[in-house]
């Protein structure tokens, strides 16, 4: 009776836990949806920042964040994908390789302020280049390559040896194995390192602030060259995010609807996350079964 009076006890007190992290989770999730959603229109969410006048928006923001989030994720998942596989599939157990993982592990703890500080030493002021999309992508990579490359190595180390063997069996080639027959299977953890890393990036603010600067030009949308400096896709300008908007328009803004723009931005910011995250396990779960040969 002990034993099923602290069995019962014990699965109560978990119960009550996720409960209350749940409820804590959409008390904040609908307080932000509830104070933003009523400021977020089209005009809004297309319209250029105010610097002193009410009714601006935050198209500039938005699309610095979607653009931010491309080029930083261009470097991240190839490298990290690399490192990963090269960690479980290739790296013998020795001392060149623990240093590998210590640093990995080093790296993934370090604060985004660290990231961003180092970002302004390297990207900012030994390139020459100064505050740029590129440099903010590139300090973004350097703090999500670590978790990125962490993740994707303990997925492909799930994967059942008997797979691996019955590949080489039938003739297939290490390469050949990784590429058919490890990845496929692994393609959900991996996923899920990607959705990790482009969260953070949609929600980092510190690494970006001194790498991509503080401010954005009014891009023209029509000007689609890699060096015009308004145009959206040139690299080498400043790119204000939406998560450096949000932190500037409630600490350093004059605006007289600040408040109404950082609630409103606070709800783009967290539906573009989920939307991102929904989009990405849908087209993982298609590729997962494209792979793996399921219908």
């Amino acid at each position: 009776m002990n034993a099923k009076i602290t069995d019962k006890l014990a699965t109560t007190i978990f119960y009550v836990i996720i409960l209350a992290a749940t409820a804590l989770l959409a008390f904040l999730l609908g307080y932000i949806l509830f104070k933003g959603l009523g400021v977020v229109n089209w005009h809004f969410l297309t319209a250029p920042a105010k610097t002193l006048s009410a009714g601006g928006g935050i198209g500039t923001q938005l699309f610095n964040s979607i653009i931010m989030l491309v080029v930083s994720m261009i470097f991240t998942v190839p490298l990290g994908l690399g490192g990963g596989i090269y960690l479980a599939e290739y790296a013998k157990p020795n001392f060149f390789t623990n240093a590998i993982r210590l640093c990995v592990e080093t790296l993934a703890s370090l604060p985004s302020i660290v990231v961003g500080l180092f970002g302004l030493l390297v990207f900012v002021n030994m390139t020459g280049w100064g505050y740029t999309l590129l440099g903010g992508a590139l300090s973004l990579t350097v703090l999500n390559l670590p978790v990125m490359t962490r993740v994707c190595e303990d997925s492909i180390r799930t994967v059942k040896q008997e797979l691996l063997e019955a590949s080489l069996a039938l003739g297939a080639t290490k390469w050949q194995t990784i590429i058919k027959v490890v990845l496929p299977v692994a393609l959900p953890g991996i996923l899920t390192g990607i959705i990790l890393t482009a969260g953070r990036v949609f929600g980092e603010a510190a690494a970006i602030m001194y790498t991509a600067g503080m401010s954005s030009p009014n891009l023209n949308f029509k000007a689609w060259s890699f060096t015009n400096p308004r145009s959206p896709i040139n690299l080498m300008r400043p790119a204000e995010t939406l998560a450096v908007h949000i932190w500037k328009v409630n600490s350093e803004s004059l605006l007289p609807d600040a408040r109404q723009i950082a609630d409103g931005s606070s709800a783009v910011l967290i539906l573009a996350v989920l939307i991102f995250n929904i989009l990405a396990r849908f087209i993982g779960s298609l590729l997962h079964k494209r792979l793996s040969g399921e219908k």
